[in-house]
């Protein structure tokens, strides 16, 4: 009788309170204040996400869906035989776990900060899988990707999963030495390559609405993060006094969010505070949309052979498959 399988779970990334406390209050008193969209997802945050995927302005998630139910065939007859499957910000597994039929991996590793958050869903996962290895791997991977032998053996090929346009989060800059961390992570199989989808650059109506919808849920998302400061820092941020702002800038082809303060006012925390003017803002989060020809120029740059790109027919969203060897 052949054993059903169970996953297995490491735990790599122990967050450091102290450096969250530095770091947001870097950001909190820098002349533009900003901070790390990671912020954004804190438990309310994430269930927020999930909501604003299920919106009708928000076009990435369900675009990039059907151009995976479209082309998983044609991105399969790319990928070597017996994969380990390693999917970067892994999140409930499902986008992963779409592909399963098609890819064939012999291994799944979903990467998320924690553990803790992949382990039911990866659970679940084995009893629709009982005799796919599947392995939960808590990494920090925003700074760079390095992954363990323990998780991944080094004589398998590798697919990199990195869905959904988070490189978009990166900087021009930040993106390319992420991604060239994550060529270095794809081992030295002939054949392993990284699978990621990017958002497309289109009209800036349509960008806009896509961070700002008519419901508010963005807002909702955006405002939550001045509650994650209050519960980290202990500000007395009063989120009735900020308005959620979306913008693109066409400079540097990115949506912008922000955090405005609707009248003249001070946040305290303990041994501190900032006075923020009417109208100043706090800057959250950048989403970086490219064109397909310098994205794929970027992948090249960052050490990658060769690219392939799948669309939708309107060319907002495509999902690209960059050979490591």
């Amino acid at each position: 009788m052949t054993l059903i399988k169970q996953p297995t779970f490491h735990q790599l990334f122990t967050t450091d309170q102290h450096a969250v406390r530095a770091e947001l209050l870097a950001g909190l008193t820098a002349p533009a204040a900003h901070t790390s969209p990671k912020y954004l997802y804190d438990a309310l945050g994430s269930r927020l996400f999930e909501a604003i995927t299920e919106l009708p302005e928000y076009y990435p998630t369900r675009t990039e869906a059907a151009i995976f139910a479209r082309h998983a065939a044609d991105m399969a007859a790319q990928l070597p035989v017996g994969v380990t499957l390693i999917d970067l910000g892994a999140g409930n597994c499902q986008k992963a776990a779409g592909l399963f039929a098609a890819f064939a991996p012999s291994r799944y590793v979903a990467v998320d900060i924690s553990v803790d958050f992949l382990r039911n869903a990866l659970l679940l996962l084995q009893r629709q899988h009982p005799h796919m290895a599947l392995v939960g791997l808590g990494l920090d991977f925003s700074a760079g990707l390095t992954l363990p032998d323990v998780a991944v053996p080094a004589d398998s090929p590798r697919v990199l999963f990195y869905p959904g346009s988070s490189i978009g989060n990166f900087t021009p800059t930040d993106a390319l030495v992420f991604l060239r961390s994550v060529h270095t992570a794809c081992g030295h199989v002939p054949g392993s390559g990284l699978l990621i989808g990017v958002d497309l650059v289109k009209d800036v109506a349509e960008l806009e609405a896509a961070y700002d919808d008519a419901l508010g849920v963005t807002g909702a998302f955006n405002l939550n993060l001045l509650l994650h400061i209050n519960r980290t820092l202990g500000t007395n941020f009063n989120v009735r006094e900020w308005a959620h702002v979306a913008l693109f800038n066409t400079v540097d082809s990115r949506i912008e969010m922000h955090l405005q303060a609707r009248h003249s006012l001070t946040v305290r925390w303990p041994g501190g505070e900032r006075a923020f003017m009417g109208g100043e803002r706090i800057h959250t989060e950048n989403s970086y949309k490219w064109t397909l020809p310098a994205f794929e120029s970027l992948l090249l740059k960052a050490g990658f052979q060769e690219t392939q790109a799948w669309t939708d027919p309107g060319q907002r969203f495509a999902v690209c498959w960059a050979r490591a060897l």
